[in-house]
């Protein structure tokens, strides 16, 4: 078999391969890291604080942290040492909470630079199977885009990045990822971030959503009345939407997919059945859905965060507002 026989042969498996992964897990938006479900691990009520605003970060932060480490202790005593030392983490004197939950599978807000001088911030945005017990894969994200902010930013320009771990995100292997359900819970939720952070830092600070996977559908979702500048649908299986226009947002809509992600072979379809929306409608990367389609390179569906790729690069213009430097597909 020459060289050129075995390079055909490896982009046809290739294909195969992931158009047979799309259709096994019919729609789903991230490989799970884990399937079993696990038993209820206690942890105390959240933090009760007052809305934060500039001058009170860090007794939010501290406040949160210590929660953390109240829940670290709790998951320790209970037997499960992994949820312990994922808290025991988060409470760490460096970590910048706005929230945590370390009920159930967890929430979490975190903040990656000076949040209160910031004049770009972007919001992250996970899909699918994210969880305390999950979230260094999604912190790693946020630290990658808050690195290539800062290298990026104009002399001058103050950056900080949001990782919001904001909603229960639906199971991989579930019926939950194929419909709008959590997505339509977790949008008032985000449209309260959106207008915490307007108070934090003020009306002339740009902020961004970076939205990836089953997390587009939450953005698109909570895109009515949601007060930001730009929202990017990022490796989306859809908006559960058929047009940027039925979104009703005056916000910039750009949507970007690797050339080796296989979100590209799930059905784009909605479908009543049962009396439940089943499917998320128009490819958000199609021209029939209008948004600003920005060129996401050759990576697959986990690689759109990863240091150096083409796509961390446009994410971060459009997060700093150099829309004019995007390139496109």
């Amino acid at each position: 078999m020459g060289p050129g026989t075995t390079a055909t042969w490896r982009r046809w498996a290739g294909r195969w391969r992931r158009a047979g992964c799309a259709a096994l897990i019919a729609g789903s938006v991230v490989l799970p890291l884990s399937g079993a479900a696990r038993p209820e691990i206690p942890a105390p009520a959240p933090a009760v604080l007052p809305a934060p605003t500039a001058g009170t970060l860090e007794r939010t932060y501290a406040a949160h942290r210590a929660n953390a480490a109240e829940a670290s202790r709790m998951a320790a005593g209970h037997g499960d040492r992994r949820r312990a030392a994922a808290d025991r983490a988060m409470a760490g004197p460096s970590r910048r909470l706005l929230a945590f939950d370390g009920r159930g599978a967890g929430l979490a807000t975190e903040v990656f630079g000076d949040l209160a001088r910031a004049d770009r911030v972007a919001v992250l945005v996970p899909g699918s199977d994210t969880g305390l017990d999950t979230y260094d894969r999604f912190r790693a994200t946020a630290l990658a885009l808050h690195r290539q902010l800062a290298a990026e930013a104009p002399d001058g320009t103050r950056t900080a990045v949001v990782a919001w771990l904001g909603y229960e995100t639906p199971g991989t292997v579930s019926t939950t990822v194929l419909t709008t359900d959590r997505a339509d819970a977790a949008a008032p939720e985000l449209r309260a971030l959106a207008a915490g952070l307007r108070r934090i830092t003020g009306p002339g600070t740009r902020l961004a959503l970076l939205c990836h996977s089953y997390g587009a559908v939450v953005c698109a979702r909570a895109a009515d009345g949601l007060d930001v500048d730009d929202i990017a649908l990022v490796g989306s299986p859809g908006a559960a939407a058929g047009t940027v226009a039925d979104l009703h947002t005056g916000a910039r809509i750009w949507a970007g997919r690797g050339a080796d992600d296989w979100v590209e072979h799930v059905p784009h379809v909605s479908a009543d059945l049962f009396g439940t929306a089943v499917g998320f409608g128009t490819d958000p990367v199609s021209p029939d859905f209008g948004a600003r389609v920005f060129d996401a390179g050759d990576g697959g569906h986990s690689d759109y965060f990863a240091p150096g790729s083409l796509s961390l690069t446009n994410l971060a213009r459009i997060v700093l507002g150099e829309t004019t430097e995007v390139t496109h597909d």
